[in-house]
């Protein structure tokens, strides 16, 4: 198991920062009807919420094919993806999936708005046919041996899993092991330093 350490470096466009406000706005507007995120991280979306789905971004290297959010809820990192893919000119889909109507609602707005092209299943992940995704993402979804399912579903032979993880992902990581084999790399949160972003390759069944 690799370990790495990230940066919290973090310079965009001005019509790039000028979306991640619109979409912080656009969270801040919804949240009370949908529950997007949580009332207390709401006066903090900027560091809590889009700084960490952009160091995912970063982490993944991500130059064409299918990226795939799961459990896409607010947008996080889902539509900050898409932005940042038009940011740096960056091909490809991004396919978000959220089983919940309401919040599918806010994400087909919030991509209009944002001026994003982005996919939307309205559908629950396992029955969503296999995505094949060069980058598959979730957080906040559910802990990793489930979303060790998800990943042996819909990611590519050749993808990676982004999978940012709480001050526990220890304990995660070998609940994980004791179903699955897989080579991990372990990066240092930016945004929390007593967490992680696990990346994970080459999954399997043990």
């Amino acid at each position: 198991m690799a370990q790495k350490s990230t940066s919290a470096e973090r310079i965009v466009s001005r019509e790039t920062d000028e979306k991640l406000l619109l979409l912080e706005r656009l969270v801040q507007k919804w949240n009370p009807i949908i529950n997007l995120v949580s009332k207390e991280s709401l006066k903090t979306i900027r560091s809590r919420h889009i700084d960490d789905s952009m160091q995912i971004f970063r982490l993944a290297h991500f130059r064409g094919g299918v990226w795939c959010d799961l459990g896409s809820g607010g947008g996080f990192p889902g539509l900050v993806v898409a932005i940042m893919m038009a940011e740096e000119g960056v091909g490809g889909r991004v396919v978000l999936v959220e089983a919940d109507q309401r919040k599918s609602a806010f994400l087909r707005e919030a991509a209009r708005q944002l001026e994003v092209t982005v996919e939307v299943f309205t559908e629950r992940i396992e029955r969503v046919p296999p995505l094949g995704a060069a980058v598959l993402s979730a957080r906040a979804l559910a802990g990793l041996p489930r979303l060790c399912e998800f990943a042996n579903l819909h990611m590519a032979t050749n993808g990676v899993a982004l999978f940012p993880k709480g001050v526990r992902y220890q304990d995660e990581i070998t609940q994980a092991k004791a179903a699955w084999v897989f080579d991990l790399t372990v990066h240092q949160s930016v945004t929390e330093r007593a967490s992680a972003v696990l990346e994970i390759r080459n999954i399997r069944h043990v």
